[in-house]
Formats: C-alpha cells, sequence, structure tokens
C-alpha cells in the first residue's frame, strides 16, 4: 500500500474508533494496524486461505448475527424487482432465515445427503437464490440450466448427473415429465409455482 494511502486509512480508522460508544454501542474496531495490515495481505494475494470454507456459514451467516447483535444495519442483502415493479428485500438476516428454510426442504422433503445432486432450472426468481445457498448449506451439488433446455436436453444432464431431484417452474414442467420416466435416479420434482401439479411438490408451500 503507498505510504499516503496508508496514512489515510490509519487517520480514518483511528477517528472512527472515538465514535464507538461502550453501553450498548458496536464493539470497538480493531487495531488499525491490524486492519491494514489484513487489507495488504488480500491486495498482495497473501491472505490465508482457511482448509474449509462456507460462503453460507462463513459469510451470509456472520453477517447475519452482526445484524442481529445491532453491530451493523439491516443493509439489503437480496434486492429482486419483476418487470411490473414488485419487489422483495431481503437484509442479511431474512437471507439467512430462509435459505436455511430452503436447505430443510433438500435434506427433508427431498431426502438429499451431500453430494447428491440436483438440478436447478428457473427464470430469474428469488428461488434461485435461495436454492444455491441452500446447496451450499446441505452439500448438495447444484447443476444449473437455462429454460430454453429441450426434453433431449433434459433427459441427457439428469441421466448423465444421475440426479436425484429437479426444481423448476411451471413452463418446464411438461418437458421434465415427458423424459422423468427414463431417468430412474430422478426421486423428486419441485415446481416453483403458485398452483399445483401431479407428481410435484410445491416448493414455495414447502417454505411456509
Amino acid at each position: 500500500m503507498r505510504p499516503w494511502l496508508r496514512h489515510l486509512v490509519l487517520q480514518a480508522l483511528r477517528n472512527s474508533r472515538a465514535f464507538c460508544g461502550s453501553h450498548g454501542q458496536p464493539a470497538p474496531l480493531p487495531v488499525p494496524q491490524k486492519i491494514v495490515a489484513t487489507w495488504e495481505a488480500i491486495s498482495l494475494g497473501r491472505q490465508l486461505v482457511p482448509e474449509y470454507f462456507n460462503f453460507a456459514h462463513d459469510v451470509l451467516d456472520v453477517w447475519s448475527r452482526l445484524e442481529e447483535a445491532g453491530h451493523r444495519p439491516p443493509n439489503p442483502a437480496f434486492w429482486w424487482v419483476n418487470g411490473t415493479g414488485a419487489e422483495i428485500k431481503w437484509s442479511f438476516e431474512e437471507l439467512g432465515k430462509q435459505s436455511r428454510k430452503a436447505a430443510n426442504v433438500l435434506g427433508g422433503a427431498c431426502g438429499l445427503q451431500p453430494g447428491d445432486r440436483m438440478m436447478l432450472v428457473l427464470p430469474r426468481l428469488p428461488e434461485w437464490w435461495l436454492v444455491s445457498v441452500a446447496c451450499m448449506r446441505t452439500g448438495t451439488v447444484m447443476i444449473p440450466g437455462v429454460n430454453q433446455l429441450t426434453e433431449k436436453d433434459l433427459k441427457y444432464r439428469l441421466q448423465a448427473s444421475r440426479a436425484k431431484s429437479i426444481i423448476t417452474s411451471d413452463s418446464l414442467a411438461p418437458r421434465v415429465d415427458a423424459i422423468s420416466a427414463e431417468c430412474p435416479s430422478l426421486q423428486t420434482k419441485l415446481l416453483v409455482s403458485d398452483s399445483s401439479r401431479p407428481g410435484w411438490l410445491n416448493f414455495r408451500e414447502l417454505l411456509r
């Protein structure tokens, strides 16, 4: 780090510590020199890499606990807006809670174990991100796909991966039904929809 930038960072950190109260206030910041040293290590590629890292536990849940303890404001971790202007906004705490519910669905209703494969084919819906984080929590291997997949594409991917579950929307469900009998490893089918479909579990209902 350049000397002039290092000086500015240290000064800003020292000033910020002066505003940290003692009762009911966030804990004081670490020693400024330690923060700068960590920053320099990251920028130079020298930061120690943990042996095991899980984004859901080591990042999302940490920020969630900071929000819950009042050490940081509940800023949006996820902000989704559709074409009509409807929006969903979750803080880190809310995203953590919702993704844990999704993880319970994968391990419960779907019976997925760490290392099991699951195919996820959804448009840009909030459930896509929930399932992605849920897979990190449960150790499920997620196989993403796009809505343009044909019946032949779906059959090949499900057979080759031996996926035990698939999560998709109303538009793709008929294509999955057309080839599911040829995919012996496929055990559960989850539908992201406000309606039901025979032979499918409703993901939104399971999250409630």
